[in-house]
């Protein structure tokens, strides 16, 4: 599989540097706090967030496909590396940390292996409404738990309406210093990108943050800073103490890793990817994924993945292509050298305020309100309260994230689609058919067309298989009167059957026979008519003719029509 290297660079324009080096020094500003927040949570070093991120961003730049999205430490792949990591590590610190690197090289072994064998196609399984809902949960999630740190409260654990109760029992208890310094940040975000959308709004609340601190001492008046931060570069190879046993029975782990950080980083590169017009493939995602994780894991960092809040913040800022993310990986090999110090004082209230107003914006209800609209009195007459089944996946993915946490939210918002899938297709619309002029159309909604009652003609506007088998044959019989003489099937709208399907047609055409019906099939298209020639062996064919016409072209009084 050829991976061709810094597609976004292709054709580089020189207009596009200054929005490029704008968006990667507002990235830097929210990626450095934000990694050493990440690697705290990861339960190792804070510096090992910074040491992650930048072959994180060099790699994926080499081999993703997205012009806007920032792969470096995340929230959700932190906690998870936590909880793979602590059980073998047990007590042992260097353990610990040795075992943190390995995931992420596991990690990216797993992305690379599925990037190479093209099983991007996993994401076809992901529908938009389900990805959808997916994003306006994860970025519920980080709003919620941004809100402590915004207004000086301790961080309550648990789901999202958890941490959310927890915020509102202890709203007596918020510091109003801290509160003062992460509103004012988020008002100024807000009202910059309002009306001065060419203004770094969040690099501006960065420093403006560190500045207040400097001059107001706020730091000894209780407002929380990120506090010490290591200097230098990280140590290159395979962490070390560990034998082929340990990577091994990090694989396994590796693979959840590897789908939350997929489906997060997706989501967010086709968010962005749609605004600017552009496509993702997701193998090179998978690629760049994985690249990204081994450099990582080689530099002694953690596992990444794509960032849904960072990469809202270089869209923000107005990023054209990878070029901003090389100049955050710049800016963070500085900042390991020399500047550490100077993120000491940036007020965790203020982080918080970055972090929210990037992802704000992703809190799409107005998309859910569209999917909820997509609603008609036949296809609620058809499916019932499946008729809806975008909304429904998209609330059951945003549900899931904001009750069971990222990876249960996914995967609940792909069963429900699958299995709203599956209800729908086992429920097709059996239409009975009427005649204007030389077409047939439904009669459900041209109820002015005349009939024949000798003659019956029905669509199933579906494939036939398994799933609908009995249904499709229970609503043909119910169609039949005692007048019926001839039954035509219209295949054209129904591609594809199955064996069970194409038994059903051959017992079905027995009982019709029974009652002194016929019964014929008209219109197959090339799969279906195959598919029942090689089905019905052994059996008499089911008549199929060309066009409805002609399969009742024999039936007595044929050429009249009746009111």
């Amino acid at each position: 599989m050829s991976v061709p290297a810094f597609t976004s660079l292709r054709g580089y324009r020189g207009d596009w540097v200054r929005p490029d080096v704008i968006a990667g020094l507002t990235v830097w500003a929210v990626l450095v706090p934000e990694a050493l927040a990440y690697a705290s949570i990861a339960g190792v070093p804070p510096v090992v967030g910074l040491y992650a991120a930048v072959p994180a961003l060099v790699l994926y730049a080499l081999a993703g496909s997205s012009r806007h999205l920032v792969v470096g430490p995340m929230s959700a792949t932190a906690a998870l590396s936590a909880a793979i990591v602590a059980p073998p590590a047990g007590a042992d610190g260097g353990r610990y940390l040795a075992l943190t690197a390995a995931l992420a090289v596991c990690t990216g072994i797993v992305g690379l292996l599925a990037g190479l064998i093209r099983l991007g196609f996993i994401a076809s399984f992901i529908s938009g409404p389900v990805m959808k809902g997916f994003i306006v949960g994860l970025a519920l999630v980080i709003i919620i738990g941004q809100v402590p740190k915004l207004i000086g409260l301790h961080k309550h654990e648990g789901d999202f309406f958890e941490q959310a109760w927890g915020i509102l029992r202890s709203l007596g208890e918020i510091d109003w210093r801290t509160t003062l310094v992460g509103t004012v940040s988020l008002v100024l975000m807000l009202a910059v990108r309002r009306w001065l959308p060419m203004v770094p709004g969040a690099l501006l609340a960065v420093v403006l943050g560190i500045a207040a601190v400097h001059l107001l001492g706020l730091d000894d008046k209780g407002v929380a800073i990120v506090g010490h931060i290591d200097a230098g570069l990280p140590r290159l190879g395979l962490p070390g103490g560990l034998d082929l046993g340990d990577y091994l029975e990090l694989l396994g782990p590796a693979v959840g890793v590897v789908l939350i950080g997929f489906a997060e980083g997706l989501g967010a590169a086709k968010t962005y990817a749609a605004k600017s017009g552009y496509q993702v493939d997701p193998d090179r995602e998978l690629l760049g994924l994985g690249a990204a994780n081994i450099g990582s894991g080689l530099s002694s960092g953690m596992v990444v993945n794509g960032s849904l809040s960072k990469t809202a913040v270089n869209g923000g800022a107005g990023a054209k292509t990878q070029l901003s993310g090389l100049v955050v990986a710049v800016l963070t090999i500085l900042t390991l050298l020399f500047l550490t110090g100077l993120f000491e004082k940036l007020p965790e209230a203020t982080l918080a305020a970055v972090v929210i107003a990037a992802v704000i914006e992703l809190v799409d209800f107005a998309a859910l309100r569209r999917l909820y609209g997509v609603w008609t009195g036949l296809l609620g007459g058809i499916y019932g309260h499946a008729a809806r089944a975008d909304f429904v996946a998209a609330m059951a993915a945003l549900l899931g994230v904001l009750l069971f946490d990222t990876l249960p939210g996914l995967l609940i918002g792909i069963g429900v689609a699958v299995l709203l899938l599956v209800y729908r297709a086992s429920q097709p619309h059996v239409a009975e058919l009427g005649k204007s002029g030389s077409l047939w159309v439904d009669k459900a909604r041209h109820a002015d067309l005349p009939t024949r009652p000798d003659l019956l003609v029905v669509r199933v506007e579906s494939g036939l298989f398994f799933a609908n088998a009995d249904f499709v044959r229970e609503h043909i019989e119910a169609l039949c009167t005692e007048s019926t003489r001839l039954v035509v099937l219209d295949a054209e709208t129904s591609p594809s059957l199955d064996v069970t399907a194409a038994d059903m047609l051959l017992d079905l055409r027995k009982e019709l026979a029974r009652k002194r019906i016929d019964f014929r099939i008209a219109r197959s298209v090339a799969q279906f008519g195959a598919e029942l020639g090689s089905a019905v062996v052994g059996a008499t064919p089911i008549q199929v003719y060309p066009t409805v016409a002609e399969a009742a072209a024999d039936l007595p009084d044929s050429g009249k029509e009746h009111p």
